[in-house]
């Protein structure tokens, strides 16, 4: 249960030394008002989660001070309490954003209940303020290159669409698989429910049934106590399970049925338990090779692929790296105390030769690196090449470095030859595809799949 900071205005005694054992003894933290002078004081000097406030007061009506507050701009979270409540003053004080109205004499357990879910909301929408500041400062989705703006756009359908409807979102390493997950989140009518996230790639396999579905205590050795597992603690909001592919393939089926059944049962426990959750995976595998391997379930590949989201690598968005990299040295500089660095035309032409195989992530720890290292103001190609460790020369030969995949070396070369043979024909790409023996439409495919810019001066593409 939320703990708080809790203002109680009422003018019968008893009430308040009442309500302030019983919130007390829940471990909030509580202050009293008899009218509502004493209260707008109170509110005046400090800040509360939640403020119980009784209609009818000797200076005042409790309606009429929240719609004071609310008119100073004070958003306070309001529970409304009345002896002799009429249904014009709930419908006034629910129109000016009271969360409840109780009636007296109260429910301890009832008010304890209330409080309980006002705080939760309260929290819960703390939460999401704080992903959106974050989407935002991190900046992983900035860029004005068509395959972002496609993809801001696709996350803002997938946000709207019913809980049902899971999320798949695909991309290499470092491209901002979670970020996608937070910005679906925080644009959704769930924002004010929980986001868990879990990688399933890091929890041992025989601790993940737990951690996704919770435990009963003894249920194994080391279950001391009750735990709730992810799904529980998203219920209301959304789960975020990256490296889904990486599942081992028996608690996959378990995952499939939770997404068919919409519920669960802890480890070591017999009682169905009901969620409602919206699930978002990622995987940076070849997913569909390890369904047709047997590796990944795929009746569990067509449940969650129900909305498919693709991250394109950064070297297909080349021109997004500029704005990115102003970004990150932004907010390096000012948290390194260096504010007024800048970035040469001769950094960004080198960062803008670098493929990046770590995406936009490497492009960050880069230019953090660069801050650090950089003894001047000015970041030029020398700054870059030092805190590339010599790693800038290989894209453009096509040379081997450990930890690259195959298939991020292959389409470097690829790249290479493709700028090369572009500009030896002027950009005609009759004679680029004549050259390389591929057909005019194969060479077109592939410029584009690998965001190699086409000459402005070379042929249309009919």
């Amino acid at each position: 249960m939320p703990r708080g900071h809790i203002l109680v205005l009422d003018d019968e005694p008893t009430i308040l030394t009442t309500l302030h054992k019983a919130l007390t003894l829940e471990g909030h933290v509580v202050d009293v008002a008899g009218g509502v002078a004493v209260a707008e004081e109170k509110i005046q000097k400090r800040s509360y989660d939640v403020a119980l406030f009784d209609v009818s007061l000797p200076d005042g009506d409790g309606v009429k001070f929240l719609e004071r507050l609310r008119v100073a701009g004070n958003n306070l979270p309001v529970v409304m309490m009345s002896g002799h409540a009429t249904i014009d003053a709930a419908v006034r004080a629910t129109r000016l954003g009271a969360l409840d109205f109780l009636e007296k004499p109260l429910s301890t357990d009832r008010l304890l209940l209330v409080v309980d879910n006002v705080l939760r909301l309260v929290r819960a929408e703390e939460e999401a303020s704080a992903l959106r500041q974050q989407a935002g400062r991190e900046g992983e989705l900035y860029g004005e290159s068509k395959a972002m703006v496609e993809l801001r756009e696709q996350i803002a359908r997938a946000a709207k669409a019913a809980a049902t409807a899971t999320v798949f979102v695909t991309g290499e390493r470092g491209t901002g698989k979670e970020l996608v997950a937070r910005a679906i989140h925080v644009r959704s009518k769930r924002a004010k429910g929980a986001l868990e996230k879990i990688n399933c790639a890091a929890v041992p396999s025989e601790l993940i049934e737990s951690e996704l579905f919770g435990h009963e205590a003894g249920a194994f050795t080391g279950a001391s106590k009750q735990r709730l597992g992810k799904f529980e603690r998203a219920s209301g909001g959304t789960l975020f399970l990256d490296e889904v592919g990486d599942m081992p393939i028996e608690m996959q089926a378990k995952l499939l049925r939770v997404l068919q059944e919409r519920e669960i049962e802890r480890v070591g426990g017999h009682d169905v338990i009901k969620v409602d959750v919206r699930v978002v995976a990622a995987t940076n595998r070849e997913i569909e090779a390890d369904v047709k391997e047997g590796r990944f379930r795929a009746d569990l590949f067509d449940r969650l692929n129900v909305l498919p989201l693709h991250l394109p690598p950064l070297r297909a968005r080349r021109d997004d790296v500029p704005l990115l990299a102003a970004r990150f040295l932004e907010l390096a500089a000012n948290a390194n105390g260096r504010a007024g660095m800048t970035l040469t035309e001769g950094a960004l032409e080198a960062l803008m030769a670098y493929s990046f195989p770590g995406n936009v992530r490497e492009l960050k720890n880069l230019v953090e690196r660069m801050v650090i290292l950089t003894p001047g103001d000015a970041i030029d190609a020398a700054d870059v090449k030092n805190c590339l460790g010599g790693a800038g020369a290989a894209p453009s030969l096509g040379l081997y470095r450990p930890g690259v995949p195959l298939k991020v070396l292959v389409e470097e070369a690829e790249r290479s030859i493709l700028e090369q043979a572009i500009a030896h024909h002027g950009g005609a790409m009759t004679a680029v595809a004549r050259a390389l023996g591929i057909e005019r439409s194969n060479a077109y495919q592939k410029c584009k799949r690998l965001g190699v810019k086409l000459r402005d001066d070379g042929e249309g593409e009919g």
